[in-house]
């Protein structure tokens, strides 16, 4: 059953039942009046229908050839009321250009008639309207599957971009989230080694460093990876609520200060709430910022600056660490990541060195103004 579904087959079949029909039709009307050569143009009406979705034009044509040949041979029209022309016609317009469907619509509109008036019998204006659209909503029909068909494929790919982008983002924050706790467990471990046998005291305060550190990358990883889980969004409506953002910031600002670097944290102006994705956007690029002054800029002081705007965020990290070529190339590992995350929200980054300050990212990103 499931084969006889196949266009090729269902066509096939069309055809059969269709011809047969025809053939039927005819000799109930004519009779021995018939030849062979009658009954071969009168299957060749409808008969092509069975190869239409391999040549769509060429098919309709030799449908349309045959009913004015049998017309001409004075047997007036074919009686299956243009049935393979109907066919035909949508076939074109569902799978040929639009210029090509019109042509071969009005083209078969002209064939049609032309049979009905020859010989004694003609059709009425009336029926030779109503003969006309039937083609024209043929025509339509076939035309608004195309578009229909097109739409869908172009929704099918754009549900493939927006995959691909997610998987992207999904990427992103398990990179932001593996880099920075790692980096700061790398650290903290190297410390806690070199004075375990000097300073216990500081081996411990920095094995005590590497456990909060790996319980806030496992508990962030657990956020991300609960999203994913999460089918039905009514379900557990907070889910996404789970990401940290700003308010999170003085707790990465001292698990950084406890890896060894000298950090500050100002904050200016009136601190608002921001939405969701700007809110994690600016806490990832302070994440990545202090990770890669962890990682490249070795003993420095890092100056994070919070400054609310009237319509803006602007979030300044200052360190005064290594400079020099090396350096810039270094620290730039992951900028690129940030630059696109801040234009995903329509914010702009800019980083680099500046001569009396060290090496500087700043971010500004727009805030809704809720006055």
């Amino acid at each position: 059953m499931r084969k006889l579904l196949r266009p090729t087959w269902a066509d096939l079949l069309l055809a059969l039942i269709a011809t047969a029909l025809t053939l039927a039709n005819q000799v109930g009307y004519l009779g021995a009046d018939l030849t062979l050569a009658d009954l071969s143009l009168a299957a060749l009406t409808v008969a092509p229908i069975a190869i239409r979705h391999v040549v769509p034009v060429t098919s309709l044509c030799v449908i349309l050839g045959s009913s004015v040949v049998y017309a001409f041979l004075g047997h007036g029209a074919v009686g299956n009321l243009g049935l393979g022309v109907v066919i035909g016609v949508f076939t074109v317009a569902n799978v040929r250009s639009s210029r090509i469907a019109a042509m071969m619509a009005a083209t078969s509109a002209l064939c049609l008639l032309v049979p009905e008036y020859v010989g004694e019998v003609t059709l009425k204006w009336s029926e030779a309207v109503q003969a006309v659209l039937v083609l024209f909503v043929a025509w339509m029909v076939g035309e608004s599957s195309k578009k229909w068909a097109r739409r869908a494929e172009e929704a099918a790919e754009r549900e493939g971009r927006a995959a691909a982008e997610e998987r992207v983002r999904i990427a992103r924050e398990l990179h932001d989230i593996v880099a920075h706790h790692m980096s700061v467990i790398s650290l903290q471990a190297g410390v806690a080694e070199y004075t375990l046998a000097s300073a216990p005291a500081t081996a411990r305060t920095a094995i005590s460093a590497v456990s909060e550190s790996c319980r806030q990358g496992l508990t962030e990883m657990r956020r991300l990876l609960d999203v994913l889980r999460v089918e039905d969004e009514t379900e557990f409506p907070d889910v996404q609520l789970a990401s940290p953002g700003l308010d999170a910031l003085p707790g990465l600002v001292d698990r950084t200060r406890d890896a060894g670097l000298t950090v500050e944290l100002v904050v200016r102006g009136t601190p608002r709430v921001l939405p969701p994705g700007q809110d994690l956007c600016a806490y990832r690029v302070a994440q990545e910022s202090l990770t890669n002054v962890l990682k490249h800029a070795g003993p420095a002081a890092v100056e994070v600056v919070l400054d609310y705007r009237a319509h803006e965020l602007m979030l300044t990290i200052t360190d005064d660490g290594a400079s020099g070529p090396p350096s810039v190339k270094a620290k730039s590992h992951g900028i690129q990541g940030m630059r696109e995350r801040a234009e995903l929200y329509g914010g702009v980054l800019d980083a680099g060195h500046r001569s009396h300050r060290g090496f500087q990212v700043v971010l500004r990103l727009p805030i809704p103004d809720q006055s």
